[in-house]
């Protein structure tokens, strides 16, 4: 079970939900295998927008994940095409 979650809002323009969408298909095992601590990754769809729910064994390993190059240089960049403005970053810690 997740102790932590790292939920991504992302703003975009309709057309360009199946980039999204293909870039989080192409991250997505490449998450789950080489991330530390990661559990679960899904995408939910919305007219407004999308959101990307990223589930940790810890708080820490959510937070390192945002430091991380795969991340930052890997992930983000691969989006930065699709979306408008910039993502709204969000942990959550389980209790």
């Amino acid at each position: 079970m997740a102790k932590a979650y790292l939920d991504i809002i992302l703003t975009i323009q309709g057309l360009d939900r199946a980039g999204v969408t293909a870039v989080y298909n192409l991250y997505k095992e490449p998450f789950l295998e080489t991330v530390h601590g990661a559990l679960s990754n899904e995408l939910l769809v919305h007219v407004d927008d999308l959101r990307i729910l990223h589930g940790f064994k810890s708080m820490e390993d959510a937070q390192y994940y945002l430091l991380s190059k795969f991340f930052t240089s890997n992930f983000m960049t691969s989006l930065k095409p699709y979306i408008i403005g910039n993502p709204n970053v969000k942990i959550y810690e389980v209790t």
